[in-house]
Order: structure tokens, then sequence, then C-alpha cells
């Protein structure tokens, strides 16, 4: 499991709204059984968000997602499954923008 892979959500509670989740835990930390991640959302159900600095725009396997950095949560790593949906790594300025705005406010 890689920095910045994101995973189909296997959570059928939450999976319309969140379709992917973002693993953004280094992989210095890939030992332990928790991982911290990001939900994805899909851009036409978030259209309201007007923050692009907190929430991102990405495109993945051609569906634009948004990048719903304030509903971080940690999970446990079995809860990601497997097969990864692919790699975000080239967000990676982005996320690690959205994740110090909300820190930091800047």
């Amino acid at each position: 499991m890689a920095q910045f892979t994101a995973y189909a959500n296997r959570n059928p509670a939450t999976q319309k709204l969140y379709p992917y989740l973002l693993d953004i835990q280094s992989d210095l930390l890939s030992e332990l059984k928790t991982t911290v991640v990001i939900p994805l959302s899909p851009a036409k159900l978030v259209d309201t968000i007007s923050l692009s600095r907190l929430n991102p725009a990405l495109t993945l396997n051609g569906e634009q997602l948004i990048v719903m950095t304030q509903d971080l949560a940690g999970i446990e790593r079995r809860q990601l499954g497997a097969a990864a949906a692919g790699d975000l790594s080239a967000y990676r300025s982005e996320i690690i923008a959205a994740l110090d705005f909300v820190i930091s406010g800047i």
C-alpha cells in the first residue's frame, strides 16, 4: 500500500458520496495496523465547495473527483482491501497543500 494510492470504498453506507478513499499515510509507517485516508467525492455531488486549496480537484479513471480533506480519518488498513483503484501521486503537491491548510490555515 503506497502513499497517495486510491482504493474503492467498500462501505455500502458511504460509497455513493465517497466512492474512493485516498491513503495519505507515509510508507514509513506501513507496519501499523491503521492508516490515514481522505475520502474522494464525485465533483457533481459536491460542486458547491469553493475552497480549492482545501478541496483540490483531481481525475481518477476518467472521473473528476474532489479531495474532501476536512473529512480525513484513520481506519484499519484491512478496510481498504488489496486492489488499488489508482495512483494519485501526481497530485502530491495539491494534497499536501490541502493538509497544510487544514493544520495551519495557510
